[in-house]
């Protein structure tokens, strides 16, 4: 059973702020996501932010969370901001959306 599939999932509402686009940002979260088995997405927001939307095992999303606080090594993150919620199901992959 991947992290992504049975009980126990929630989702992950996360906005990165700091240096984070133009430097691989997206791209660095979509590898380490789909390395650990998670769905849903992420994108660059207009005000300069990474916004991601995460489901799997909350244990699992934490440590990917360890990963996004450091980021690629262009990044400077300078904050990264959790809201947890319940699980939709909505997705089947982890995609960089546009």
């Amino acid at each position: 059973m991947s992290a992504s599939t049975g009980e126990g999932n929630v989702r992950a509402h996360i906005l990165v702020s700091g240096r984070v686009q133009g430097v691989g940002y997206r791209a660095f979260a979509h590898r380490v996501a789909t390395q650990r088995g998670l769905v849903g997405g992420v994108r660059n927001l207009d005000d300069g932010r990474v916004e991601l939307d995460i489901e799997g095992h909350r244990t699992v999303i934490e440590t990917l969370l360890v990963d996004l606080k450091a980021g690629p090594p262009a990044a400077r993150v300078r904050a990264v901001d959790v809201e947890w919620g319940a699980a939709s199901d909505r997705f089947s992959q982890f995609s960089v959306w546009y």
